[in-house]
């Protein structure tokens, strides 16, 4: 009995020292994959005036492949901490607040008012 007792004793020690070892390894595993993660995300800096895009997540109207979930572009009005975004429609002048992980840059010119001629067709 003490024999079998003592047997017992050692796998039940052997098996901590098993899962003891699997978690340290996943553990291991866990920082290199975040430490990669990291290395993926880009770090965005905006500033008051500045032109971004904003990805509309609740989009639904249109499912499909080609249809664009970015609007804008729409002005900073303010950068408040924690990354938070203050963003001007400047079509009709309504301000929101976003997260600023869901805005991007726009490298688009800013438009400027166009005048708009119409052209009539030769024979008419």
């Amino acid at each position: 009995m003490k024999a079998a007792g003592k047997k017992r004793m050692e796998q039940l020690v052997e098996l901590e020292e098993f899962r003891m070892q699997a978690y340290e390894n996943a553990k291991i595993q866990k920082e290199k994959v975040k430490k990669w993660h990291d290395k993926k995300i880009l770090r965005r800096e905006f500033t008051e005036g500045q032109l971004v895009l904003f990805f509309n997540s609740r989009l639904k109207l249109f499912p499909g492949k080609l249809k664009s979930r970015w609007s804008g572009p729409f002005r900073i009005a303010r950068v408040c901490p924690g990354g938070a975004l203050e963003l001007i429609n400047e079509k009709d002048g309504e301000r929101f607040l976003v997260n600023g992980q869901r805005v991007k840059h726009y490298f688009g010119e800013e438009k400027e008012d166009v005048a708009v001629l119409h052209l009539k067709p030769v024979g008419e």
